[in-house]
C-alpha cells in the first residue's frame, strides 16, 4: 500500500528534488512503512502511556509530535492527509479523551497520501512498558504477531483491525531467511468474543520477550517473560476502505507475480505446490514380502507323495497289509522345529 506520487506535481528543478520525488513513486519493494504519532487538543495519562509504548515498539520507523494538533480523523481527515505527504508516511495513530469517548486511540492508514481505513480503540487499562523488569527487545528487530481468536476472520471491523497491526509491526520484510536469535519479542492480540456492558467487543494486547534456553537438542527451549505493554482495549467506530481502492492498494507488481509453470501453483502465504502424474502400476512386479513360515518343506512333499501311493495301493485290494509309516528322524524333527 505504497504511495503513488502525482502524475499532475511540478518537475524538480534540482537533483535532490528529484531523487526526493524518485523515492516517493511506487516501487517494487516498498520500504517499511512510516507512522506518525499525534496528540490531540485533549489527551488523558493512560492514553498518553499507551501511546507512548506503541511509538517505543515502532523505533525506528516513527515520527512523534511534540505539539498537540486539532485532529478528528473521522468529522474531516484532510489533516491527516496533509501529514501524509509532508512526513511520507502512510500510517497514523492520534490519541484523544472526552467525556463522550474516554482514553480514545485511533489507528489511521492512508494510500496515495488519501486516508484508507482506520479503527478506533478504547483504552480500558494499560500497564506501561517501564513497569516490567524484564529485557527489553532492540530497536529495529522484528517481533513475532499472533492473533488468537476466530473473530478476527469473522468481522469486517476486527479484519481491518487485523490488517492495521501486521502492517504496523511487519517491518523490513526483504529478508529470505530468518536468524532464529533475531527473534527477540513477540506481540499477542486476542479477540475471545468477550464484551463490555455496552456490547462493545474486547481485545487483549500483549507483549512478552523471549528467551532462547539450552534444551540438548538442535532446537532451543522457549520462555517467554512479558515485557509490555499490557494493554486492554475495546472496539468502537471503524470506517472500511471501499473494495476497489483496497484492490488498488493490495495490487501486487508484475515483477513480484511468479510466472505460471505447468502443474505448479502457490498457496496465499506463497508456498509453492506440485502436482505429479503417475502412470499406471504394473502390480505383477511389485515386491511382496516373502514369509518363511509359508513354504513348503521337504517332508511335507514326501508325505504328501506317500498318501497318494497309500491310497492306490488300498484300491487294488482290500486283504492288503497296512503300510507302517516310518517314524521320523531326529534329524526330520529338528528341521521342523527349526523352521518354525
Amino acid at each position: 500500500m505504497g504511495a503513488e506520487g502525482s502524475s499532475e506535481a511540478a518537475k524538480p528543478k534540482t537533483a535532490a528534488a528529484a531523487r526526493a520525488l524518485k523515492k516517493r513513486e511506487p516501487q517494487v519493494q516498498e520500504d517499511v512503512k512510516t507512522a506518525v504519532f499525534i496528540r490531540g487538543t485533549n489527551t488523558s495519562q493512560l492514553v498518553n502511556t499507551t501511546m507512548k509504548d506503541l511509538f517505543a515498539l515502532k523505533k525506528p520507523n516513527g515520527i512523534q509530535f511534540s505539539k498537540r494538533n486539532q485532529v478528528r480523523p473521522f468529522e474531516d481527515p484532510r489533516s491527516l492527509e496533509f501529514f501524509a505527504q509532508k512526513n511520507d508516511a502512510s500510517l497514523f495513530v492520534v490519541a484523544s479523551h472526552s467525556k463522550k469517548r474516554p482514553h480514545n486511540l485511533v489507528l489511521a492508514r492512508s494510500y496515495d497520501y488519501q486516508l484508507l481505513d482506520m479503527v478506533e480503540l478504547g483504552v480500558e487499562d494499560g500497564v506501561a512498558m517501564e513497569t516490567f523488569k524484564s529485557t527489553k527487545a532492540a530497536v529495529g528487530h522484528r517481533p513475532l504477531i499472533l492473533f488468537h481468536g476466530d473473530s478476527f476472520d469473522a468481522s469486517d471491523d476486527l479484519r481491518t483491525l487485523k490488517s492495521l497491526f501486521l502492517d504496523f509491526f511487519r517491518g523490513d520484510g526483504s529478508a529470505a531467511m530468518v536468524n532464529l536469535g533475531g527473534i527477540e519479542h513477540v506481540i499477542s492480540i486476542t479477540a475471545d468474543g468477550t464484551t463490555t456492558s455496552d456490547g462493545l467487543k474486547k481485545l487483549y494486547f500483549r507483549v512478552y520477550a523471549i528467551n532462547l534456553k539450552k534444551s540438548g537438542t538442535r532446537l532451543p527451549r522457549v520462555e517467554l517473560d512479558e515485557m509490555g505493554p499490557r494493554v486492554d482495549f475495546v472496539l468502537r467506530r471503524s470506517r472500511l476502505a471501499d473494495a476497489e481502492t483496497m484492490k488498488q492498494a493490495t495490487r501486487i507488481p508484475k515483477e513480484l507475480v511468479p510466472k505460471k509453470q505447468k502443474n505448479i501453483e502457490y498457496d496465499p502465504i506463497g508456498d509453492k505446490l506440485g502436482r505429479i502424474h503417475l502412470g499406471k502400476q504394473d502390480l505383477t512386479k511389485l515386491q511382496t514380502r516373502k514369509i518363511k513360515g509359508l513354504k513348503r518343506r521337504a517332508d511335507e512333499d514326501g508325505d504328501a507323495d506317500g498318501d497318494a501311493d497309500a491310497d492306490a495301493d488300498g484300491d487294488d485290494g482290500a486283504d492288503a497289509a497296512p503300510k507302517v509309516e516310518a517314524p521320523a528322524s531326529k534329524k526330520s524333527k529338528r528341521r521342523k522345529s527349526d523352521d518354525f
